[in-house]
């Protein structure tokens, strides 16, 4: 596929009126071809004007056209081959392995959309039919869907070029809702974006669909950012990135004429607390415990939004030889490259801060990697005294670097998990004779984050239907939701209620015929798509 190094707006490769900006190899520190022309804030409503009109449209496409249409985008980003992971390699230092499996994510996350577009019970039809004998008092007919909330604005990622950028898990879940989608590229990986963009652009145009259905948009980060969010016709916003950014989108959304929802995924320690259980038995299992911790803080060089920032263990013999099998671990490691010579620049600056700080020890080091912005993993520790008295020690450093925190008892572990900011997960190291030492924690963490794992590892995310890929603030914006999994789709919906209407002016889902076979709640009673509309 050729790439042009212009926006795609509604359809059509634009050039932009602003400056340019090139995609760098940050093993190289390379530019990379072609220079991406950035548009102006007059340019970005060409987009978010050809989203809403697109809306009418779109928003009503019938069931089986909508699922085949995210299909068809499945299929013509696998139609792209190896030039993507390719690509994709140059603009991030990512290995193929690694990409590969994050393009097989998100097409698998496009299909499932479609299987939920299909099966119809994100519609979420009630059914209160009307009761005119009803004393003192008659109930009219009231009937409830859920409809999409118009167009959305979705932000790249830096760490996943693929599944949380243009045709990832926000915009997938997005226009599985029936909402258009204004795509903010990633300036960090524009070939990337540019090469699946144009396979939703033409998934759109082969559906025969309204052209504003998907935009693709190149820009400065600050200004057409916050433009967008910033416009009317955009109605959600769906973010993965810092939390700077993050809350700065939230505050222009917020300050809007008609404030509107920000669904952002910013930043998260994820917690592993080790007990005593899990430090006995066989020889080689804290060495093995020690190994599978070293692998997922050093895992895509650290950069996952689930990576562990902090391992919880307790003091003594055992917690002594965990420290001491972490540190020979973490030697063994050579540095990655980091997706962009900036966020090479952050690690850096964020492991000086943490291991200066007062009752702070570096464990171990690895060794600096032979390219260009591959920093050594670090791991260091401190107490928990030091951990609840330091919001420095709370901070994520985003990158290979974690923080071993020792405790002396449950009422410490319990104190220290209460400090805790909102995370995305917590783990649990452990066996059954820790079940009642761990039980007290349980419910302080589900206050904490939205997913809690027992003898697992956070990184390695399911793409499911129970998944919760979120947490209290800061992990997100709002706690009440998912960016990972069918219930992602919720996010871009708003319930409306239709009383008394007439059959032929009630939308397609709601009228007794149910010619989209949708599964439907009459009168509090849920009924099969396949029984008649009013038993």
């Amino acid at each position: 596929m050729t790439l042009t190094g212009h926006s795609l707006i509604a359809g059509q490769a634009v050039a932009g009126s602003g400056k340019t900006a090139f995609g760098v190899n940050p093993a190289t520190n390379e530019r990379l071809d072609p220079a991406y022309s950035l548009i102006t804030e007059e340019q970005l409503t060409t987009a978010t004007s050809a989203a809403a009109a697109a809306y009418p449209s779109f928003s009503t496409l019938e069931p089986g056209t909508h699922a085949a249409f995210l299909d068809a985008i499945a299929d013509n980003i696998e139609a792209i081959g190896e030039e993507l992971i390719i690509r994709a390699g140059q603009e991030t230092g990512l290995p193929a392995a690694r990409l590969q499996g994050e393009r097989a994510r998100t097409t698998g996350q496009l299909r499932l959309f479609a299987s939920v577009v299909r099966q119809g019970d994100f519609r979420g039809v009630r059914i209160d039919p009307a009761l005119p004998d009803r004393t003192p008092l008659p109930r009219a007919d009231i009937r409830q869907r859920q409809i999409p909330l118009g167009p959305v604005a979705v932000f790249g990622a830096s760490n996943f070029p693929l599944a949380f950028s243009t045709a990832g898990g926000d915009t997938a879940s997005a226009l599985a809702a029936g909402c258009p989608v204004v795509f903010k590229a990633h300036n960090a990986h524009p070939g990337t974006g540019e090469l699946v963009g144009q396979a939703v652009v033409k998934a759109v145009r082969d559906f025969g669909l309204h052209p504003g259905v998907f935009s693709l948009v190149y820009g400065p980060g600050a200004s057409i950012g916050q433009a967008l969010v910033a416009d009317p016709h955009i109605k959600a916003v769906g973010f993965t990135g810092s939390q700077s950014a993050g809350i700065a989108l939230m505050r222009t959304a917020a300050a809007r004429r008609e404030p509107i929802p920000v669904y952002a995924e910013m930043s998260s320690l994820n917690p592993v607390f080790v007990f005593q259980g899990a430090l006995k038995g066989p020889a080689d299992r804290i060495d093995a415990l020690a190994a599978q911790y070293v692998t997922a803080v050093t895992g895509s060089s650290g950069q996952l939004c689930t990576s562990p920032g902090l391992l919880f263990a307790p003091e003594g013999e055992a917690g002594d030889k965990l420290a001491a099998a972490v540190a020979r671990a973490v030697s063994g490691c050579a540095g990655q490259t980091m997706l962009t010579e900036g966020i090479a620049g952050s690690w850096h600056a964020g492991t000086r801060a943490l291991g200066s700080a007062d009752g702070v020890e570096l464990l171990g080091q690895g060794t600096d990697g032979t390219a260009e912005n591959a920093p050594a993993p670090a791991i260091f520790g401190t107490r928990v005294k030091d951990f609840v008295a330091n919001h420095l020690l709370h901070e994520e450093i985003f990158g290979a670097a974690s923080l071993v925190v020792r405790y002396g008892s449950t009422d410490e572990l319990l104190q220290a998990a209460a400090r805790m900011e909102g995370q995305l997960t917590a783990s649990l190291q452990l066996t059954e004779e820790d079940y009642p030492t761990a039980a007290p924690l349980v419910p302080v963490l589900e206050q904490k984050v939205g997913r809690i794992i027992v003898n697992g590892w956070p990184t390695g995310v399911e793409v499911g239907h129970a998944m919760v890929h979120g947490g209290p603030f800061p992990a997100t914006s709002d706690s009440r939701t998912t960016s990972v999994g069918t219930l992602a789709i919720n996010r871009f919906l708003r319930p409306v209620a239709y009383q008394n209407l007439p059959q032929e002016l009630l939308p397609a889902p709601l009228q007794d015929e149910n010619a989209w076979g949708l599964n439907r709640r009459i009168d509090g009673t849920s009924v099969p798509a396949s029984s008649l509309a009013g038993s």
